[in-house]
């Protein structure tokens, strides 16, 4: 255990807290590569709530005296206590709002926590199936300990959406195993012969109250909540975008970039997709390369291609515009398992690097992978996206602190990079035709549209009298996904799962943009103040290795740089 005492500077404050923090939450400590934590769950009841809590009440308070501390002034202690008083001011608004008490998503629950955490336990020894053995048993706690939250809510009228809770009750009959075996059931099968009764056993339990979790979601929680609005309200919205942004964002100023983005980016479609089609628009353009353009054909096949798309990027870029730990150029494409949302996803590596980063492509049971829609997608995830970050802050976790390597991280700074990623590679001329461009921006597009029905959803924005679509009215549900699907190319399922991720993760969807704008000022701020001096590759380096701040501070601290 990290240095408690009175004498603690900010850093040391914060590894305790990760000391403390990955006891309470060893799904956290999975991700980090601890290996007691593979055999337990957390407990998401309330009381395990209250728990976590008290813990950021605890180390603010630790927070309040380092920094009083001779040296804490110094730019590695001054970057970790901004990082942690602002995350956990951040947790705790969230907290103390209970909405911890109707947490439902199609992506980012406690039941989608315990069953993705499967997906990178440690499995390579009959130790480690051991472990498995016994964090199976562990799922039925945690899935009852979530059910009693859900429970509170109901009683203090503290609703999920329903939009939400239809789409989670799906993915658990998927989990269950309809028409076979279930995720548990699958997952187990793998494991070695020896354990093979205990296994097949934990798998039973855990399936069982998958089955239990989905009936009460089923029978109780949404017949309770039925005519509850999808979307959370002005009040709501802010606290959420706080806690995903590191920022008190103006939302009116937020809405009016994301409108400016969505008409400039509009042009640059429309240039592209002439030279695909001409006197096409972008997504009849988009259409046509669905049925004529380059495409993947097969699952393996996609995933070694994607494998290999970033072992590319890994060799061009290192050495030009990166200078990269040979441990930091490993990273894995993986195929995600059936049953989550539709969006691709990156998990870090572990502590150690024993277990790499990897990119996960959902394939919503496709075989026939279009090249647009995965060129862009995989420099945002993989490289020089996500992984270049997240393993960077790993890697160089001994300069930084434990927590701003591992679990400090601030959606918005993370997923402002990788869009960040996507345009310098653009920049660096990786998009070289107009197919893979236009994938690129209809990319872009996705995400200023996220700005525009996110905060126009929640926030019940007014649509401006200069928009193609239904100027001057309110936004709801239905004409937020009647207007990403319009400005779209990809499937209507997807559509649909992103807009019910917008509607049950408020405030998330708005980082990539407003985040990419962030790391763009800061950039440009640097290459100002140093003028002809401006090093590209060794500002990149700069900023991968400060680690993860808010959107506020981030831009302070680019600048800096």
């Amino acid at each position: 255990m990290s240095d408690t005492s009175s004498s603690a500077l900010p850093r040391q404050v914060a590894d305790t807290y990760v000391d403390a923090f990955i006891e309470l939450d060893p799904i956290s400590g999975t991700y980090l590569g601890v290996a007691e934590s593979s055999r337990h769950l957390p407990d998401f009841s309330p009381a395990g709530q209250e728990a976590l809590a008290e813990l950021a009440r605890t180390t603010l308070a630790k927070l309040d005296a380092a920094e009083r501390l001779p040296g804490a002034d110094s730019d590695a202690e001054r970057r970790c206590g901004r990082l942690l008083r602002e995350r956990l001011t951040a947790e705790l608004a969230v907290h103390d709002a209970e909405e911890q008490l109707r947490t439902v998503s199609n992506l980012a629950s406690p039941a989608h926590s315990v069953r993705e955490v499967f997906t990178v336990t440690p499995t390579e020894t009959d130790e480690d199936w051991a472990a498995v053995v016994d964090r199976l048993h562990a799922v039925p706690a945690a899935f009852e300990g979530y059910r009693e939250s859900l429970a509170l809510g109901l009683e203090r009228k503290l609703y999920g959406g329903p939009r939400a809770t239809a789409t989670f009750i799906g993915q658990l009959d998927e989990w269950a195993g309809q028409d076979g075996p279930g995720f548990f059931q699958v997952f187990a099968a793998a494991g070695p012969a020896s354990l093979r009764a205990e296994l097949d056993e934990g798998a039973r339990v855990a399936t069982e109250s998958v089955v239990a979790l989905r009936d009460w979601m089923r029978d109780v929680y949404a017949p309770a909540i039925e005519g509850a609005p999808d979307t959370v309200g002005r009040e709501r919205y802010a606290r959420w975008s706080r806690y995903f942004n590191g920022t008190d964002l103006d939302l009116d100023e937020a809405y009016a970039y994301g409108w400016s983005e969505y008409h400039r980016l509009l042009a640059e479609m429309r240039t592209e997709a002439e030279k695909v089609l001409p006197g096409a628009g972008p997504w009849e353009a988009l259409a046509h390369l669905d049925v004529h353009g380059k495409h993947i054909e097969g699952v393996d096949e996609v995933q070694a291609w994607l494998q290999g798309l970033m072992d590319e990027a890994i060799e061009a870029l290192d050495g030009t515009h990166f200078e990269l730990a040979e441990r930091v150029r490993k990273v894995e494409s993986r195929i995600a398992p059936p049953g989550g949302a539709a969006a691709p996803y990156y998990t870090g590596p572990s502590e150690d690097f024993s277990r790499p980063g990897r990119t996960w492509l959902p394939t919503m049971g496709e075989t026939r992978f279009p090249v647009y829609d995965l060129v862009s997608t995989w420099y945002h995830e993989g490289v020089p996206g996500h992984h270049l970050q997240i393993a960077q802050w790993t890697h160089v976790a001994d300069s930084l602190s434990r927590y701003q390597a591992s679990i400090g991280g601030v959606s918005a700074n993370a997923e402002g990079w990788a869009l960040y990623a996507e345009r310098l590679m653009d920049e660096l001329g990786f998009l070289p035709d107009a197919e893979r461009r236009l994938g690129y921006l209809d990319a872009q597009m996705m995400r200023a549209c996220r700005v525009i029905v996110d905060i126009g959803m929640h926030a019940e924005m007014e649509i401006p009298a200069d928009s193609p679509f239904h100027p001057g009215e309110r936004w709801t549900p239905e004409l937020a996904q009647e207007f990403f699907g319009n400005h779209s190319g990809r499937p209507a399922d997807f559509v649909e799962s992103e807009l019910t991720r917008y509607l049950s993760m408020p405030g998330q969807a708005i980082g990539y943009k407003l985040g990419e704008r962030a790391w763009l000022l800061g950039r440009e701020n640097a290459r100002k103040a140093h003028g002809e001096a401006f090093d590209a590759k060794a500002w990149h380096m700069a900023a991968l290795s400060q680690g993860p701040l808010g959107l506020d501070d981030l831009v302070d601290e680019l600048s800096r740089l």
